[in-house]
């Protein structure tokens, strides 16, 4: 039997699937001041994005034998000083993949069609303006036939494709590793015909210079992948979204790229600073907003909390 702190969450299925094979699960939270007292009686921790675990905290940790991240970024955990201390990291890369990706076209429709400025009119000029609004956004695009470039190809980044496949867009993904990919694209209802589509990368250029969407799905690191020099090689009035990392845009550049017009409007659910974003991106008219959620569905957090548990369940009968 393990001892397991839950300390940024985890579904209820998950809970009991770990419970019901014998752990003691403990799920009230330790702040992160009181972890290098309290964390070393535990087995495993779990966390989300809200708790660190890093190298001077694992060194205190002698009994620790599992570190388990809900989600897909590991950046809050110090990966290989864990794993030198022979500690498994366990993360779920892709058990929110449908989730990141359904709110990335939420984000993409909210500024094609003006929705994220109709609904902040509306509700204070829709009774006495209704003919004034309905001219000012009617000059919206559709999806349909255009191009969706994906930086970063990996689970979220396929699952952004599918959807873009199914809308009638051409992917342009960007990738390190991945040269090709065949996805399926079967319908939700299993028994009927499923069909797949061989999609292949491309140069980072070509997708900056041809997309008319782009999506970000990379981890954070130390630079933006995303700045000046990549929005000068862009179309004019491109849409970019960004549910991955805070960082990996460069906001400076994106408010620039913003007021230019060169950047039509973008979709931004993660920023530099969580959680206190910078009021001028939160202000900006152009930019459709969200806190962090992309993972934030019911079905998405059961699929987190049951394969955290079942890893777990089988690192301990292993």
């Amino acid at each position: 039997m393990a001892k397991i702190l839950i300390n940024d969450g985890i579904h209820p299925d998950g809970k009991l699937l770990l419970e019901d094979a014998g752990h003691d699960v403990h799920t009230e939270k330790i702040e992160q001041a009181d972890l290098a007292e309290k964390l070393p009686a535990y087995d495993v921790i779990c966390v989300r994005s809200a708790t660190k675990v890093r190298a001077d905290l694992i060194d205190k940790c002698p009994n620790l034998k599992a570190i388990c991240r809900g989600g897909v970024g590991l950046d809050n955990i110090d990966v290989e000083h864990a794993k030198s201390k022979g500690i498994k990291v366990y993360n779920t890369p892709a058990a929110s993949k449908e989730a990141v990706a359904e709110l990335v076209f939420a984000h993409a429709f909210n500024i094609a069609r003006f929705v994220h400025h109709a609904n902040r009119d509306m509700p204070t000029k829709g009774d006495a303006e209704f003919k004034a609004l309905k001219k000012s956004y009617s000059k919206g695009i559709q999806l349909r036939g255009r191009k969706m470039g994906i930086l970063g190809f990996g689970n979220i980044g396929q699952e952004t494709a599918k959807i873009a496949l199914g809308l009638g867009m051409q992917v342009l993904p960007v990738d390190l590793v991945i040269d090709e990919l065949e996805l399926d694209l079967g319908l939700y209802d299993s028994d009927t015909a499923s069909f797949s589509v061989k999609v292949k990368t491309v140069s980072m250029d070509k997708m900056l210079a041809e997309a008319d969407v782009i999506s970000l799905h990379v981890p954070g690191g130390k630079s933006a992948l995303i700045g000046k020099n990549e929005f000068a090689k862009m179309k004019d009035g491109v849409i970019i979204v960004n549910a991955a990392r805070g960082g990996t845009i460069d906001e400076d550049a994106l408010l620039e790229a913003l007021n230019s017009g060169k950047v039509r409007g973008a979709g931004l659910d993660v920023f530099v600073g969580e959680p206190t974003p910078r009021k001028d991106l939160l202000e900006h008219p152009n930019i459709s907003l969200t806190p962090h959620i992309g993972a934030s569905t019911g079905e998405a957090q059961r699929n987190i909390g049951v394969e955290l548990a079942e890893k777990l369940i089988a690192l301990f009968e292993g």
